[in-house]
């Protein structure tokens, strides 16, 4: 699967020249220095960020420093049963990649949702998710209020799937929205985040949807889940829920950064 990933990996980073860019040069947005067409992030700084490399966490996909032997769950997951069969993100928690994903939610800077969506895409040396690849599973964003998606103007997690379908060849299906506007998560518990979260989402229910992406056990045995962060898992959780009851006979997680 490497070597497959090391193929789509290459055609991402190279995509036409733009010829803007040829007035004004791409720079990079950490350390300034020049970039290859498309990019935001230079070769170095994309490499220098943190990866989640085992051992992690087989159910949210948090790192351990140290030394295990096989896999493991960690304490916060060993007492909860989660809707979903396994988180995995592809970077660990860091100064430079929340300020990438701050960027793009908060920033707007929308062009930063290419080359997270490529960090993304590193999860999937997993070899948990081969058989997502083989059997096609769609990717699935966890999608924001509409009011909040009126304010931000777009939905970062739809956008970074748009680039991981892109790279990895599988299709984006945005089928579930928000139908209740929640208070911030920031600083609730887990307990509180999972209660915030009850019934605020459900499936989208219209004629394209029904035909052209079908999700049911006899038609698409499994979804992707993506959304930019995992914390707690409770908004995933709670999209998974609804992804199971309407008949997904699996769902993973996929995230760019591990909160």
């Amino acid at each position: 699967m490497s070597s497959l990933m090391d193929t789509r990996l290459n055609a991402m980073r190279k995509p036409a020249i733009d010829p803007l860019d040829l007035v004004y040069p791409p720079l990079c947005s950490f350390c300034g220095g020049g970039l290859a067409a498309g990019r935001a992030l230079c070769e170095s700084c994309a490499a220098g960020m943190t990866r989640i490399v085992p051992p992690f966490c087989d159910v949210c996909g948090e790192g351990f420093q140290g030394q295990i032997d096989g896999t493991f769950d960690c304490p916060n997951c060993k007492e909860i049963s989660f809707s979903f069969e396994f988180a995995r993100a592809a970077m660990d928690r860091s100064d430079e990649t929340l300020e990438l994903i701050h960027r793009l939610k908060y920033g707007r800077e929308i062009h930063l949702a290419r080359d997270l969506g490529i960090l993304a895409c590193d999860a999937f040396q997993d070899r948990r998710l081969a058989v997502a690849l083989e059997e096609k599973w769609p990717l699935v964003p966890v999608p924001l209020h509409w009011r909040r998606q009126r304010d931000r103007q777009f939905n970062q997690a739809e956008e970074i799937s748009k680039f991981v379908g892109e790279m990895m060849g599988l299709a984006v299906v945005k089928r579930l929205k928000r139908v209740r506007r929640t208070q911030t998560q920031t600083r609730l518990s887990r307990r509180q985040r999972m209660e915030n979260l009850k019934g605020a989402f459900a499936i989208r229910k219209s004629w394209f949807f029904e035909k052209e992406n079908p999700i049911g056990k006899d038609k698409t045995p499994g979804v992707i889940l993506v959304d930019d962060v995992f914390t707690t898992g409770s908004t995933v959780d709670e999209c998974a829920k609804v992804l199971r009851k309407a008949g997904a006979g699996r769902v993973v997680v996929l995230t760019v950064m591990r909160g």
